[in-house]
């Protein structure tokens, strides 16, 4: 195998979807690998693929049942696997997201720095200093999941998710950090705004898996310059 890596497990999720796992656990060494299989993934079943969901150590291949049996699927896993494709060595790019780390778009900076027992200075210092890696989309169009989050930030989701989380909200998961491309629910720690749109209808979602990002701290008239918006964040949760 690749790198050391065991041998993925492949098993069926549904009558149309099988699993290729690789790891259970974060880890930016899969990227790579997990690129290179879906690669090959798309070019042996071209003709039966309906969809291809990578994440952090995981695949989940969606196949049309019409077309092809869910044997011939796992046959085809298993030769990718029996021979598999080497990672690409070439890095995805370097994006910079400029963000407005203040309470009033991020509700949670404060509570951040108290739980690590520092300032909200440090925690702003400390996220934007760090390049984090983009594992995988998912949860809404455009939504990246990237790490890995200093331990000296890291915080836990809040014991209550919010009812209506910003567009453009950045949070801290644990070792996950992301934006918010669209309102929607969210248990999330926030603690600033991006002022740069991550999806629309038409170019789709900003980020891909394998991209590197970087947070640029701006001011409150410089994140209104590029398009910020500086509605104060209504910290709505719900009541279970």
């Amino acid at each position: 195998m690749v790198s050391g890596l065991p041998r993925p497990r492949i098993e069926p999720t549904a009558e149309d979807a099988v699993l290729v796992e690789f790891s259970e656990h974060i880890d930016p060494e899969n990227t790579a690998l997990i690129s290179a299989w879906c690669e090959q993934i798309r070019q042996r079943m071209a003709g039966w693929l309906t969809d291809l969901v990578p994440s952090y150590g995981s695949i989940t291949v969606y196949y049309n049942p019409v077309v092809v049996d869910f044997y011939s699927v796992i046959n085809e896993l298993t030769a990718i696997s029996d021979n598999p494709p080497q990672p690409s060595s070439a890095r995805g790019r370097l994006i910079e997201l400029p963000v407005w780390y203040h309470p009033q778009v991020g509700p949670d900076l404060e509570s951040v720095a108290a739980f690590h027992d520092t300032t909200p200075a440090e925690v702003i210092r400390i996220h934007s200093e760090t390049r984090y890696q983009v594992f995988a989309l998912g949860f809404s169009p455009g939504f990246a999941y990237m790490g890995l989050v200093s331990p000296d930030i890291a915080t836990p989701r809040l014991s209550r998710p919010r009812l209506r989380v910003a567009a453009g909200s950045v949070g801290i998961a644990d070792q996950q950090t992301a934006v918010y491309p669209s309102v929607s629910p969210g248990g999330w720690q926030i603690i600033g705004r991006c002022a740069m749109p991550l999806f629309d209808e038409e170019r789709l979602a900003l980020l891909e898996a394998g991209d590197t990002i970087r947070f640029r701290p701006v001011d409150h008239h410089e994140f209104l310059k590029l398009g910020g918006d500086d509605t104060p964040f209504n910290d709505q949760v719900t009541s279970t």
